[in-house]
């Protein structure tokens, strides 16, 4: 019921700055909270940075201060703009949603896009 494409991937330089953009659409009642998570080859997928549709934010700590995540909420995007990159932030960054499908179920699903691939260069 819902697809997010990602966007804004590549390299960059370590101390670059990139802006990841994710765009959901489908037929759902509301989205709940969207975010970004990334995977490197070897580790597991972990949170970058979460938003609520009420705009409460959620950081791993070792971007807070570098990234910073924003969401428009009316057109069911939300943002990564990344500074100050670092080669360790090397990974395929995914778009995540908390989906509610239905207004006549409050199961949340969670969905995911094809990801985008960030480099960071030393």
């Amino acid at each position: 019921q819902v697809q997010l494409v990602e966007s804004g991937g590549g390299l960059v330089q370590a101390g670059g700055s990139l802006r990841l953009s994710c765009a959901a659409s489908g037929s759902f009642a509301s989205i709940n909270a969207m975010g970004w998570y990334r995977q490197a080859p070897g580790k597991q997928r972990e949170l970058v940075a979460r938003v609520t549709s009420g705009g409460r934010t959620t950081y791993v700590d070792s971007v807070k201060g570098r990234f910073t995540i924003s969401r428009d909420n009316a057109k069911y995007m939300v943002f990564l703009q990344m500074s100050s990159l670092k080669p360790e932030d090397t990974a395929v960054y995914y778009c995540g949603a908390e989906v509610r499908v239905f207004r006549s179920n409050s199961q949340i699903t969670n969905y995911w896009g094809q990801g985008t691939q960030v480099t960071v260069s030393s």
